[in-house]
């Protein structure tokens, strides 16, 4: 446990974990130096379209499934009143979103957390390099010249990079800027620095639109879906599918979020060597959870709020 407030980072790459291969060295260097797990969602409505898709995802990241459902299908004016924010929710987190995704903003206002244009980040920092971009987003959550400050505008921000249907070159643009990204802040939490035992870095890439034929290649079910229907009552049921003592209804089994999360000095390494489906199934430490408490775990190394699990 660090013996002050950590602030987090998140980078999500939404419909980005196809697209990493042997080339992304940094973000296969994170995962060896991370605890790496899997974040289970629920099976998605049908004839759901892209950007509905992008906002339940992100909402379900943000334990705010309840928020979507209030918004989709209309407007979101006259139900802000219906919607906690997080800084209610969480302590008086204070949290911030980038991104280019014109879905996303107003979703985001609604939660309450600020917007900025990630295009506009990148722009500010007057470089093309990553470096100089990293420097941008870790001034959000106060860090400056390698130091945390004692204040800081920001808890918890959220950079959101998103995939464009049938535009497979752009899309590998997109992940080579989030390797570079990864690189660079790896680099700046190095041993030795200020920033790296108060920085907690998530990085979690989504499939994006998935469809049964994934089922097969990247399945996540336990033992229990595997065995003779007269021994599944001897396999305790896997804790992803369960919400309390009430099974989840709704669980897609396969084409989980992939999860990395590190803090240097903080941040219990697994055996996962590299970032891909089948080291995080094989080696990962932290198995499957529901992706609706991944913002409890990350509020709870920001002090904002108590431990999710064991």
């Amino acid at each position: 446990m660090a013996d002050k407030p950590s602030r987090a980072l998140v980078l999500y790459g939404d419909g980005l974990a196809r697209y990493v291969d042997s080339s992304h060295t940094h973000i296969r260097s994170l995962a060896s130096l991370a605890s790496c797990g899997f974040l289970s969602l629920p099976t998605a409505p049908p004839s759901e379209s892209q950007s509905e898709r992008i906002v339940r995802e992100f909402s379900y990241l943000l334990d705010a499934a309840e928020a979507y459902a209030v918004t989709s299908g209309g407007n979101a004016t006259g139900h802000e009143n219906k919607v906690p924010i997080l800084a209610e929710r969480f302590m008086g987190l204070k949290a911030a979103l980038v991104t280019d995704s014109s879905t996303l903003k107003g979703f985001g206002k609604l939660l309450g957390l600020d917007v900025f244009q990630l295009s506009e980040i990148c722009k500010k920092s007057h470089s093309s390099s990553a470096d100089a971009a990293v420097s941008e987003l870790l001034k959000l959550l106060g860090f400056e010249e390698g130091k945390p400050l004692d204040a800081n505008p920001f808890d918890l921000v959220f950079v959101h990079m998103g995939v464009s249907e049938n535009q497979d070159d752009g899309n590998a643009s997109k992940i080579e800027t989030l390797d570079s990204l990864v690189g660079a802040i790896i680099s700046m939490a190095q041993h030795g620095s200020e920033i790296g035992s108060h920085l907690h870095l998530s990085l979690a890439l989504s499939y994006g639109s998935v469809s049964e034929k994934d089922d097969p290649i990247f399945s996540v079910k336990s033992p229990r879906e595997e065995i003779s229907p007269e021994f599944a009552g001897l396999v305790p049921r896997q804790s992803y599918t369960m919400q309390g003592e009430i099974m989840r209804g709704d669980v897609r089994h396969y084409c989980p979020m992939l999860l990395a999360q590190w803090q240097y000095a903080v941040t219990r390494k697994d055996l996962v060597d590299t970032f891909s489906f089948e080291a995080f199934k094989k080696l990962g430490g932290n198995l499957v959870i529901p992706a609706d408490r991944f913002i409890h775990e990350v509020a709870f190394k920001l002090w904002k709020a108590p431990k999710y699990g064991a």
